[in-house]
């Protein structure tokens, strides 16, 4: 095992550990937070807590299949890192899951080649927005759901998903401010139930920053009638703007998808 004062860099035989992590994002400033906005309230910080201790290397580098935004929810998170420690990952799994907070879960750590990379290697990317439609919004639930007072137009909503699907430059569908390139392959977005839950689920080769929340919540927009099918294409020339982002605490991660 490394000393403290050594450098994880150093040439020394690493292992590369892929993580699984589930979490609730509500406390949290996101997976990670950068530039002005640092924040050591992120996911990322507590899990980097842990592990530092656990390795005791003080280097470490983790990477994530899909960063996160503030108050956003994950199921089943991916991430990396590479370390000299010897310890069964069995072990890992016990340590991170006794000493990380309890919104934080760990639930799968494996062994991977060493090219493995949670953020580069990632082929695909699925969110999922979980509503709750009722007169009176549920005790229970009013924490990781949006709540809806009447059911938003599923029809309507479904045609403006299919003006969002293929390949488009989504740059005024984000937030973001530097990128090589905001266009991204938009799979699919799949709305369904009905009663008193709806489901919106979007899948896509990468999501810009913001990307997700900008498009449910134009989406519900169209569903409330507040706004036309047609303003999709006006939003990606331009001329008008996306809706406000949806509320993030209906919104988690659901899956990463590698080849």
């Amino acid at each position: 095992m490394l000393r403290r004062e050594k450098n994880i860099n150093e040439t020394v035989n690493l292992r590369n550990i892929k993580l699984t992590i589930e979490y609730d994002g509500s406390r949290y400033q996101g997976w990670t937070r950068l530039g002005k906005e640092e924040s050591n309230n992120t996911i990322s910080n507590k899990i980097l807590e842990v592990l530092r201790k656990m390795t005791d290397e003080t280097q470490i580098e983790l990477n994530c299949g899909c960063r996160t935004e503030v108050g956003v929810h994950a199921y089943a998170q991916i991430a990396n890192f590479k370390t000299a420690s010897d310890m069964k990952v069995s072990d890992m799994k016990h340590y991170l899951n006794r000493y990380l907070p309890m919104d934080i879960a760990i639930i799968d750590v494996r062994e991977v080649s060493e090219r493995f990379h949670a953020q580069l290697n990632a082929i695909s990317k699925t969110y999922v927005y979980r509503m709750t439609i009722d007169d009176v919004p549920s005790v229970f639930d009013r924490k990781y759901t949006y709540h809806c007072f009447k059911s938003p137009d599923k029809h309507l909503m479904q045609q403006a998903a299919v003006l969002l699907t293929g390949t488009h430059d989504f740059r005024n569908f984000s937030s973001v401010k530097k990128s090589k390139s905001t266009v991204r392959k938009l799979y699919d977005i799949d709305i369904y139930g009905a009663g008193q839950e709806m489901q919106i689920l979007i899948h896509a080769d990468d999501f810009l920053h913001n990307m997700a929340r900008l498009i449910i919540g134009t989406l519900l927009d169209i569903g409330f009638g507040t706004r036309s099918k047609e303003d999709i294409e006006d939003i990606f020339e331009g001329i008008q703007t996306p809706s406000s982002p949806c509320d993030p605490k209906g919104l988690y991660l659901q899956e990463i998808t590698y080849k």
